[in-house]
């Protein structure tokens, strides 16, 4: 697999957005239906949330309540009473009252029956008398409470009937079998004055498709259908969730459409100017009520505008309205809807206000939206920004997280969605817009979800990673610490201050050769652990082992200020650990050796050094070969531990130092003084005389005085026999005595050995 398509499949922050953003979409476009149903959810919350709004105040509901069914018995009532009722609204003035009961039954009526079963009997008895006749014939149309209801309706000239439609196919439903050809047709002929007068469109070829349509009516009988001045159906369509969020203001039957008893009202109210219906390729456009323009959905659905919960719009008790127990002026000039409320008739709906919506109220609402143009906008052009918010918000946090801290992305996103709702809460308040709030809000947390979960599963490589490569260089308390802040580990080259160790045992060829193969891996690997251990135990970074000898890096790959100090007391601690060691080893009758160390502090290159298939950890440049020449010097003065002038102006107050010389190292020209590390500054007062001596003699030395200064490094020896520095200085003044130097003397000692 080439580059490219590694580069291709490789995961990223921004692929991860992109592909969330595709799918969100994807989603949206095709209305997901369990998101759907969210989101209809949290219209809920912001209808709910919004509070209750005024009614235009012209309409009112005449409802069959509990109170009524009490004073005039049960339901259903005689048409006579029926009658009453459309008598005193007309008398008291409504300018229009709208059925949201359907009268598809004549009315049960015994004395009806009565007269009809008298006529049959006169009839089979050969009487023919014309008064007898002519008095039933009278008799019965006094007694038919359907006639009666007829003519109150048709004197009233303000009546709008109610119907509703059935869905089901003939044949899928038993309840539908009395729905014969004949029957059905009778039905489209009683309901024709709920047609929409006029379709319009843009196009030549307009659509139905999206609309919904219906196998039969079920309208009111012959005789009260006659009688209205006009019908609509009272269809309910709730969304999967049983709410009613929408209503059906065109339903489709047998290639004509018809208006919903509100559509309906509203047309008589305004005195009956033109209805029609736009249709276009797409479905529904609008719904038209003179220069009303009512905004559908594709489905010829509009959404309600909800004004408040139960009785927002005034209830008046029929049982009140008969009795005559209301103000006279209580309907002039309204609208007047006439339904039930009482729980035992059941026309209760669910809304986003209440479980226990009256479905007259409904309707009521839909009216105030109509006559208010009081809207809740939800078009082609609020899914294009729905579409628009999807993807700007979440290029926005997708492009915002990777470049935060965990904690700030975190703060970052919880007030991008905060942001994010209280905008669309706003204008769905101020604007009466609808804009989809859950396809927005999961896109911005399936991104920051994702995200976050990419940076986990890259930190926890990362972690890995280091610990592999750092594992066998480091102590486990470093790497903790790399781990909690991997930004500290800079990957590649990189200008640090630091001190390196060199370490190197004295004669090892010739110990090797005295020794088995396994004899000498066993004391050499003794010897390395202990060392590393001490490394270790200060946070100090084992950069390799060079066959015997060590390589040690303080101040990487974390920061630390003391790092020369930690380096000096880790070199103070190997001796210490090598001369229990010793003592050891010559209990056990092996062979015992010495070692020397070099430590120097400064500016040097540290990162992943290698090619992309290898590499390692360490450090590079000038200062660390110096490191490397100041362990080899060692053998020259005879010490064990020498640190650079560099290193003792960093240690100086913490450590006990001798200066040695000053030295140029082979390959440099500029000489550098050199410092053996005798102890910690505690421990001083052991090393006084002995510093205080040798300082001395090393002055007289550098001022040329050979025999003042032999005669001081001698003096040190008196103090302390043996001391090595303090021979070679003697052996080295006496023959600068028989050679002197040529002049200017620098007191320089050049080194020609690595």
């Amino acid at each position: 697999m080439n580059q490219k398509m590694k580069n291709l499949l490789q995961i990223t922050p921004l692929k991860i957005t992109l592909f969330v953003i595709l799918i969100a979409l994807a989603l949206f476009l095709t209305d997901f239906k369990f998101l759907r149903l969210v989101e209809l959810k949290t219209l809920d919350l912001r209808i709910a949330s919004r509070g209750d709004l005024k009614p235009g105040g012209e309409t009112v509901i005449a409802v069959i309540d509990e109170k009524s069914l009490s004073e005039l018995g049960r339901w259903p009532w005689p048409r006579t009473t029926i009658a009453q009722l459309v008598r005193k609204l007309k008398k008291n003035g409504a300018k229009a009252v709208g059925f949201d009961i359907v009268f598809s039954e004549p009315d049960i009526n015994t004395n009806l029956k009565t007269i009809d079963a008298l006529s049959a009997e006169i009839k089979r008895s050969g009487v023919s008398h014309s008064g007898v006749i002519d008095l039933l014939r009278r008799k019965r149309a006094g007694a038919d409470t359907d006639v009666i209801l007829a003519s109150s309706i048709k004197d009233a000239g303000n009546v709008t009937l109610g119907y509703f439609f059935h869905f089901a196919r003939k044949g899928s439903d038993q309840e539908l079998a009395h729905l014969t050809e004949q029957r059905i047709a009778q039905n489209a002929r009683r309901i024709e004055n709920s047609r929409y007068s006029m379709v319009n469109s843009t196009s030549g070829k307009p659509s139905d498709v999206f609309l919904p349509h219906a196998f039969a009516p079920e309208a009111n009988i012959s005789v009260l259908s006659a009688a209205g001045r006009n019908s609509g159906y009272f269809n309910a369509l709730p969304d999967s969730d049983g709410s009613n969020r929408w209503s059906p203001l065109v339903i489709a039957f047998q290639n004509n459409y018809y208006s919903s008893l509100a559509v309906s009202l509203v047309q008589s109210y305004l005195d009956f100017p033109n209805l029609s219906l736009n249709l276009e390729p797409f479905g529904a456009k609008s719904v038209v009520i003179d220069d009303i323009v009512v905004p559908t959905d594709e489905s010829g659905q509009l959404l309600i505008n909800y004004m408040g919960p139960p009785q927002t719009f005034p209830h008046y008790s029929i049982a009140d309205i008969l009795a005559d127990r209301l103000p006279k002026d209580t309907f002039s000039g309204k609208i007047v809807l006439v339904g039930a409320t009482a729980i035992g008739i059941y026309d209760l709906r669910v809304t986003p206000f209440s479980s226990t919506f009256p479905g007259v109220e409904i309707h009521a609402n839909v009216i105030d939206n109509i006559l208010h143009q009081n809207f809740l906008i939800h078009s082609s052009v609020t899914r294009f920004i729905d579409v628009c918010a999807i993807i700007l918000f979440g290029l926005i946090l997708g492009l915002l997280i990777p470049r935060l801290r965990p904690l700030t992305g975190m703060v970052a996103a919880f007030l991008m969605i905060v942001a994010f709702v209280v905008i669309n809460f706003f204008v769905f308040f101020s604007f009466n817009t609808w804009l989809n709030l859950i396809y927005p809000l999961i896109t911005m947390a399936t991104i920051y979800l994702g995200i976050t979960i990419y940076h986990y599963f890259k930190e926890e490589r990362e972690k890995k990673k280091i610990r592999g490569a750092f594992q066998y260089y480091l102590t486990s308390s470093v790497i903790n610490e790399m781990l909690k802040d991997p930004d500290k580990l800079k990957l590649g080259g990189d200008k640090k201050d630091l001190t390196v160790l060199f370490s190197d045992i004295r004669g090892f060829t010739t110990i090797s050769e005295k020794l088995t193969p396994e004899a000498l891996v066993a004391l050499l690997n003794e010897y390395l652990t202990t060392m590393t251990n001490q490394v270790f135990h200060h946070d100090g970074l084992l950069d390799k082992y060079m066959g015997d000898a060590i390589m040690a890096v303080f101040g990487a790959p974390l920061d630390q200020p003391d790092h020369a100090l930690r380096a000096s007391r880790t070199a103070l601690a190997m001796m210490e650990e090598l001369h229990k060691l010793q003592e050891k080893w010559k209990a056990e009758g092996r062979p015992v050796f010495d070692i020397g160390v070099g430590l120097n502090s400064g500016d040097m290159v540290v990162g992943n050094m290698g090619s992309e298939m290898r590499f390692d950890y360490t450090v590079m440049g000038d200062m660390v070969n110096l490191g490397s020449r100041l362990e080899g010097i060692n053998k020259e003065y005879g010490t064990n531990i020498i640190i650079s002038e560099f290193t003792y102006e960093k240690v100086k107050d913490a450590m006990c130092c001798r200066e040695l010389d000053g030295v140029r190292v082979k390959g440099k020209l500029k000489p550098v003084k050199i410092y053996e590390l005798l102890g910690e500054k505690k421990n001083e007062a052991a090393f006084k005389d002995l510093l205080e001596g040798f300082a001395r003699g090393l002055a007289l030395y550098r001022e040329a005085k050979w025999d003042e200064a032999i005669a001081a490094f001698e003096g040190v020896l008196a103090l302390r026999p043996g001391d090595y520095p303090s021979k070679m200085y003697v052996e080295r003044c006496k023959n600068l005595k028989e050679n002197p130097p040529p002049e200017p003397w620098d007191g320089v000692f050049v080194m020609t050995k690595k």
